[in-house]
């Protein structure tokens, strides 16, 4: 795929993110379509809101981490994107679907706070812990641009990661004294219990998800930056959620973080 396809579909994504559409599969469409041409795209979506739109790139994310998720999206790799400041949403704020997004479902995650610069390749799990200032309760709302979340691997990294919005929660610990593995993460849907999990789902120790986000990302010259948060992806399955829910989780030892849905 030359660099004239890759631009068209990122520009169509684009659109997409902005009018509230969806499309497609690319996957469907351009049969040769790789990761690296997926990451192109993506790049040019990315382009699109920093340029058009003002947005600025705040930190990045890994996705699709767990084995709950990989089975409920059918995708058996993770995906990796971008995060911005527009994507952000403060801990307890309602987020009008109908104004920001599609198809949304929530996630249960861990927000890295980086203190200082990582550069893959040959990043391991112990310069991501010393790298790290401090680790909160995430919720992330994925949000796919394709048709019904019919995606594969190369769908996802084009639509950046399935980046909807995010929130962090207030209370921020250091993690050099915390079992990252055994992290226990509760969630809630509209006051009753949904789901449990534990930081070993995401590729058996978050500070290991992070690495691999940082040795991938260093593939393409793309540093983690001092003050940027890292996502480390869901521990729990993804939830859908619609208008009038609210979802709140509980880190173990750390704090919580709710988001609600109008």
């Amino acid at each position: 795929m030359n660099t004239e396809q890759q631009n068209t579909l990122g520009d169509e994504l684009y659109r997409a993110l902005r009018d509230q559409v969806t499309i497609v599969p690319f996957t469907d469409r351009e049969t040769e379509i790789t990761i690296d041409d997926a990451y192109y795209i993506s790049l040019r979506m990315l382009k699109n809101r920093l340029e058009n739109d003002g947005e600025t790139v705040v930190g990045k994310k890994i996705g699709v981490t767990s084995n709950a998720v990989q089975e409920m999206l059918g995708v058996f790799q993770p995906d990796f994107g971008f995060l911005t400041d527009v994507m952000q949403h403060q801990n307890g704020a309602t987020v009008s679907i109908a104004d920001v997004m599609i198809q949304p479902r929530a996630e249960g995650e861990i927000g890295f706070r980086l203190k200082k610069d990582l550069v893959g390749p040959g990043i391991t799990e112990q310069d991501v812990l010393d790298a790290t200032e401090t680790i909160m309760p995430c919720f992330e709302i994925v949000d796919s641009r394709i048709d019904d979340w019919k995606i594969k691997i190369q769908d996802t990294v084009a639509d950046n990661a399935s980046c909807g919005v995010f929130v962090l929660g207030d209370n921020e610990v250091d993690p050099k004294n915390l079992d990252l593995p055994n992290l226990k993460m509760k969630v809630y849907k509209n006051g009753e219990l949904l789901s449990e999990g534990l930081g070993s789902a995401v590729q058996g120790n978050p500070l290991t998800a992070v690495a691999w986000l940082a040795n991938t990302l260093g593939k393409y010259d793309i540093p983690f930056k001092a003050g940027e948060i890292i996502l480390s992806g869901s521990l729990v399955p993804l939830e859908s959620v619609q208008a009038g829910d609210k979802m709140r989780l509980e880190l173990e030892g750390v704090g919580e973080v709710s988001i609600n849905f109008s």
